[in-house]
């Protein structure tokens, strides 16, 4: 343990790596470009890479740590022989057109164990770890790939141990996560002062670095903070400070530290300040933006919504294009309320948040269903409306692995699921208002059996859960166990471009409408969003 005084707390790069011993299970704070301890996972890689030292890591991401381009996060420790496991909520994604990020390659080639876990129930296993409980006892995940009738969360064939199991308590099913040690935390703040109390006045969001500072300390581990300053010892306010120094063994120094990957620095990301929205560009017209408008259209005024990666992200520009900022309350689970999301590598972040609350906290309120609808995407939907949203076979870098997915739809209330009804060299037209498939893409999405189960459509049936499918041509609904077509778009043929395009039967409801032909043309919609269930 680093000696706390003022004068050795503060130490270089490479005498922090060297703090890690061989065989440490090491907790890193991130969310894939976002407050990621960069600097410091380097310095761990080019520790390894000149000594061979430490050797035989275990990993804990709750969030993903690195972006899809692999320059910066877990992609700087990916060496085999420096990993032994990695178990985390997401990992880096990129285009298939991209190289897959190395802890990807190392994946896939079976040269690494590694794990998919919640990043809601990763950080309540963290709680769980501070406070000696045996661990994380969760129905959160029931029915989908973490349970170990399936696949248990892992990701390869080298990968055999079961560190979640279902066990009996109190007549019923759970699913369990034992607890165990965590030697070393790496987090992330913006000041240091000397005596190591950390302050995140620049940072996007807090994620749950106290909760992996604790679980270190409490353990008998090490705690190591990155930050890009330090100042004189006690001159942090109070209600500044989010790590306590008595939590701290160590900080080092990155002045050039990034607020995201592709931000300096912000203040409206970090809620100092509160900038004009007027300069933010209009989402271009397109099918993504076809899908977003009628995803929009199942908003009603006053509700706090879940927002996820992909077309759905785009739901609040149309939003603030049609003059309804502010009419629903955004929540993501990196930890913002309220204010616009970014999008890109700022997702997870907001411009003009009106809170930012730890992550485990926003995770709590998630699994418990405490809002109202959540917006999130698909790529492959099963007979019983399951959704696979975390693993392609194919593609397996192009997927970033669960995230908050499963504690978000877990008890979600209303989910709306958005997507193209196929994959794969898809065209479309939609001259006059009309939809038209010019080519139909190659990859059907509803299918059969799915590559990995996400979300468990008996679990929405069990719990009473409305789900929505909105795609660039029709709408379906989960409707007493079936899926059922609602709306199409005018111009389509129901049973040739719908019906003929999914390889699973699909109901049509009696009373089948078209879709708004507003949401088809590239000038503002002129929406409305109606008050509360109507």
């Amino acid at each position: 343990m680093a000696q706390r005084t003022s004068d050795s707390i503060v130490i270089s790069l490479e005498a922090a790596a060297a703090l890690i011993p061989d065989n440490a299970t090491v907790s890193v704070s991130s969310s894939s470009g976002l407050g990621c301890p960069d600097a410091m996972l380097r310095a761990i890689g080019e520790r390894f890479r000149s000594t061979g030292g430490p050797r035989g890591l275990t990993t804990i991401h709750p969030i993903a740590a690195g972006d899809m381009y692999g320059i910066d996060g877990i992609d700087h420790i990916a060496e085999a022989g420096l990993l032994k496991r990695v178990i985390a909520g997401s990992y880096p994604s990129g285009p298939s057109s991209m190289p897959s990020p190395k802890i990807w390659q190392m994946i896939h080639e079976n040269r690494v164990e590694a794990y998919n876990i919640p990043s809601g129930i990763l950080f309540q296993w963290h709680a769980d770890i501070a406070t000696r409980r045996p661990g994380v006892l969760t129905k959160v995940g029931m029915h989908t790939f973490l349970d170990p009738r399936q696949t248990g969360g892992r990701m390869n064939d080298v990968t055999t141990e079961e560190i979640v199991t279902l066990t009996d308590f109190d007549g019923e099913e759970w699913l369990y996560l034992k607890s165990i040690p965590i030697d070393v935390a790496i987090v992330r703040g913006t000041t240091a002062d000397t005596r190591g109390n950390i302050a995140m006045e620049h940072e996007g969001a807090f994620l749950g670095a106290l909760e992996q500072a604790i679980a270190a300390r409490t353990s008998g581990g090490i705690v190591i903070a990155q930050v890009k300053r330090v100042v004189e010892a006690d001159s942090l306010p109070a209600h500044q400070v989010k790590i306590p120094g008595v939590m701290v063994d160590a900080v080092v120094v990155d002045p050039d530290q990034l607020q995201t990957t592709q931000t300096r620095y912000s203040p409206a990301i970090s809620g100092e300040i509160r900038e004009p929205l007027d300069g933010v560009e209009a989402v271009e017209f397109g099918p993504e933006k076809i899908i977003a408008r009628r995803a929009a259209m199942e908003l009603r005024r006053g509700e706090a919504v879940n927002l996820g990666f992909g077309v759905s992200a785009l739901v609040p520009r149309v939003l603030l294009e049609e003059g309804l900022h502010g009419e629903v309350t955004w929540v993501i689970e990196q930890g913002a309320v309220g204010g616009l999301p970014l999008l890109g590598f700022q997702f997870g972040c907001a411009a003009n948040a009106e809170a930012i609350m730890p992550s485990p906290q926003q995770f709590n309120y998630f699994q418990g269903g405490g809002f109202d609808r959540t917006m999130l995407s698909f790529m492959q939907v099963g007979p019983d409306g399951s959704v696979n949203v975390s693993r392609l076979a194919a593609r397996p870098h192009v997927t970033a692995g669960v995230g908050g997915f499963v504690d978000i739809t877990a008890n979600a209330r209303q989910i709306v699921f958005s997507g193209f009804l196929t994959a794969g060299g898809l065209e479309l037209s939609t001259e006059g208002g009309r939809l038209t498939i010019v080519k139909e893409g190659r990859n059907q999405k509803f299918v059969p059996e799915l590559e990995h189960y996400t979300f468990a459509g008996r679990n929405a049936a069990e719990k009473g859960q409305q789900v929505t499918f909105v795609t660039e041509r029709c709408v379906i609904r989960l409707l007493e166990g079936r899926l059922v077509v609602t709306e199409i778009a005018d111009g389509i043929d129901l049973e040739r471009d719908v019906l003929g395009q999914v390889a699973i039967p699909l109901a049509v409801a009696d009373d089948l409408s078209l879709m708004d032909s507003r949401i088809f043309r590239p000038e503002p919609m002129g929406l409305q969003l109606r008050e509360g269930n109507a």
